[in-house]
């Protein structure tokens, strides 16, 4: 019998999938009042992928779990837990991690959503790394996915500007080797902020109806200067936080994955922790913010561009509506 104490749950496979309609702000500057260099200055973003009308989010989370079960060497029929992190479900029930289940013709293993917005894929990193630990599970397949544009609203340019469509997915396995992997996770929630980033309408707050429809509130809302203070201060005290908590410094840092939402954010969070800019993942360039996709989806650029080797300390760093956070830090293996 194995070991407990010497088992580790590490990243054993990663996969993206991204639609292939390419949206730039010149496009976007076609149907709203805005530009090129207005939206680049402020955020960072030249361009964005926008899903098909008929393809859902459990579409994209389902092509991108494939190529992380196929990364992981492992079989479907391995997977043996599924949670999908997206503020864009299918449907409101099922869950989405069920529509996924079936598209990929997995066993009838627990399938089951998270939703802490842009925070969402670090939250259910944690969710299965624990259910991991428990040794009922070996497997688990954890994908963050949303299809933003069907929140967004189109004649709102401080909004629709921003966000884009997308998967990501790992796969989490358990191993008999101490020290390695996901060190340690840590979440954080602060409630009272929940009205500076949502989507008002749909819930049992605000039912659907023809008014809540007239008046937008099924789309994205923001006051995106208060987001932006709080973002820089969430994410840097969490992922001080995380490196303190496990030993280590912002030096032995390889590899910096934050949650793409605006170049300004991850400047300031790279000059607060003092951590150059080179050591960070960056591709909102080119897929603006995609919420709970977006860290997996650069996590598996950075593992396909070979931005990660064995031993390499990875620190994944959220924040989300809700208003939510969370960081991690990986070991990689």
């Amino acid at each position: 019998m194995s070991n407990p104490n010497r088992q580790s749950v590490i990243i054993k496979g990663v996969g993206s999938y991204a639609p292939p309609k390419v949206v730039t702000n010149d496009d976007l500057s076609k149907v709203v009042e805005t530009s090129d260099e207005w939206i680049r200055t402020r955020t960072g973003i030249r361009e964005r992928r926008i899903a098909a009308d008929n393809e859902t989010t459990s579409d994209m989370a389902a092509k991108a779990a494939q190529e992380a079960i196929l990364n992981a060497g492992i079989s479907p029929q391995d997977i043996d837990l599924v949670i999908v992190a997206t503020v864009t479900p299918d449907m409101p029930f099922p869950n989405t991690a069920c529509f996924v289940q079936a598209k990929l013709g997995l066993r009838k293993v627990p399938a089951f959503d998270v939703e802490a917005a842009c925070s969402g894929f670090l939250y259910a990193l944690d969710v299965a790394e624990g259910m991991l630990r428990t040794g009922r599970y070996r497997n688990a397949l954890v994908i963050g996915a949303e299809k933003l544009s069907s929140i967004t609203n189109w004649q709102d340019r401080t909004t629709c500007v921003l966000f884009g469509d997308g998967a990501g997915a790992v796969v989490l396995s358990v191993v008999d080797e101490p020290g390695v992997g996901i060190l340690n996770t840590m979440l954080g929630a602060d409630g009272s902020e929940t009205g500076i980033l949502c989507v008002p309408g749909g819930g049992s707050a605000s039912p659907s109806t023809v008014e809540t429809i007239e008046r937008s509130l099924h789309y994205i809302q923001m006051q995106g200067n208060q987001v932006f203070k709080i973002a820089v201060r969430v994410m840097c005290n969490s992922a001080t936080e995380i490196l303190n908590s496990t030993g280590y410094t912002a030096d032995d840092v390889s590899l910096v994955i934050p949650h793409q939402a605006n170049n300004r954010i991850i400047e300031a969070l790279a000059q607060r922790l003092e951590i150059g800019l080179e050591r960070f993942k960056i591709n909102l360039d080119r897929y603006g913010n995609t919420s709970a996709a977006s860290i997996p989806i650069a996590l598996a650029e950075a593992h396909r561009n070979g931005r990660m080797k064995k031993g390499d300390l990875v620190l994944m760093v959220a924040f989300g509506g809700g208003l939510t956070w969370a960081a991690s830090l990986i070991k990689w293996q």
